[in-house]
């Protein structure tokens, strides 16, 4: 048997002020730090030992794997920083308040925008410039569905996660709520109108266990 956990990172300043976030790069608030934390306390309570851990490129979710491994005296494993694992990009409405809009357009279009598998939101004019992709040659989307995350995640999945998964390696990923989201839906093959009851709350790891074909043996949320 082998094991997966992911994780979301802790709050975030943008999560506690209800903002649109995507790609643009925040902090943890002082809450955010604590639930890194206790998800490191509750992840080294399962005893598992990693052979690696994966993040995105943003601050948020590095803090919180940081803070993970060094609860789980792990900080010594090699850490794989991915683009591909990065949040979903909510285009021309990342930095806007969630309420404001609602107010705007309407809660229902806002659910819709955030939960729905095929939607995508309104796109940014032109796309943004960022020197960290710049380099690997990554052009930073002007939008994104849930769908079109999940499909610049997988390929990393395939090449650099599972793999290690069937050779036996526990596995730890720490990112964001929206390509969580994308991955379990991938993982449990849940339908595209179910994906949306789904919610990945900050900080609250979840345990996947397989066999040696990789089918789920267990699913556990860690509390």
């Amino acid at each position: 048997m082998t094991s997966l956990i992911v994780t979301r990172h802790g709050e975030s300043q943008a999560n506690r002020d209800n903002i649109f976030t995507g790609w643009s790069d925040v902090d943890l608030t002082s809450k955010g730090y604590l639930q890194a934390q206790q998800a490191g306390r509750l992840i080294k309570n399962t005893g598992l030992n990693f052979t690696a851990v994966h993040t995105s490129m943003l601050k948020r979710a590095i803090i919180t794997a940081n803070i993970i491994l060094a609860e789980i005296d792990q900080l010594w494993i090699p850490e794989y920083k991915s683009w591909r694992l990065n949040e979903r990009h909510y285009g021309a409405l990342r930095g806007q308040n969630k309420q404001l809009v609602a107010q705007e357009v309407g809660a229902a279009q806002v659910k819709i925008w955030r939960r729905s598998f095929e939607t995508v939101p309104p796109l940014l004019a032109t796309p943004d410039y960022d020197k960290r992709y710049a380099k690997l040659g990554v052009t930073i989307p002007r939008g994104e569905s849930l769908q079109m995350a999940q499909k610049r995640l997988l390929p990393y999945w395939q090449d650099q996660i599972a793999p290690r998964l069937l050779d036996g390696q526990n596995q730890l990923i720490v990112a964001h709520g929206s390509t969580m989201r994308a991955l379990i839906k991938y993982l449990e093959n849940i339908s595209d109108e179910e994906i949306s009851l789904v919610e990945v709350p900050n900080g609250e790891p979840i345990r996947y266990d397989f066999d040696e074909h990789l089918n789920i043996i267990k699913k556990t949320f860690l509390q």
